[in-house]
């Protein structure tokens, strides 16, 4: 049994080291860990899945890129609570940390990896918060400056 938990561990690990994002990897492995030792003290095994959940997308999406944190916090969220559930059944409250470490490594690294892909906007940023995207015309120091009709 303990072999199977090395397996499931090392298998769930390299999937946050072949995502390419160690960062969100490791916020979502710890936050899953302690999300699952607060809620299993604070609420039993329902507890300790739902502090799994909570902590794995809270350390996913302080670790991942700007652009890809809302990915990140579903990953880590779903991949600790699900590694919770799976490990505590395996492993009992042991293999439930390991399991929700596991998970929400592999769950926020992926959904980091996978997130900010939007190739829509050449990449700049404006006041105004949109991105305007190619020529937009002319340029305001192009304009003639037009008085307005009471001042001419």
């Amino acid at each position: 049994m303990k072999f199977s938990l090395f397996l499931l561990t090392l298998g769930l690990a390299s999937g946050s080291a072949l995502a390419g994002n160690t960062e969100a990897g490791i916020g979502g492995a710890l936050g899953g860990a302690l999300g699952t030792v607060v809620g299993e003290h604070v609420g039993g095994s329902t507890g300790a899945t739902i502090g799994a959940g909570v902590g794995g997308a809270a350390g996913s999406a302080v670790g991942a890129d700007r652009d890809a944190r809302a990915e990140a916090a579903i990953g880590g969220g779903i991949g600790a609570a699900g590694g919770q559930v799976i490990g505590s059944r395996v492993g009992g409250s042991t293999g439930g940390v390991i399991g929700a470490a596991a998970g929400g490594g592999a769950g926020g690294a992926l959904g980091n990896a996978s997130g900010g892909d939007d190739d829509d906007h050449d990449g700049r940023r404006y006041r105004d918060g949109h991105h305007h995207d190619g020529h937009p015309g002319k340029a305001l120091g192009h304009k003639k400056h037009k008085w307005h009709k009471k001042h001419r």
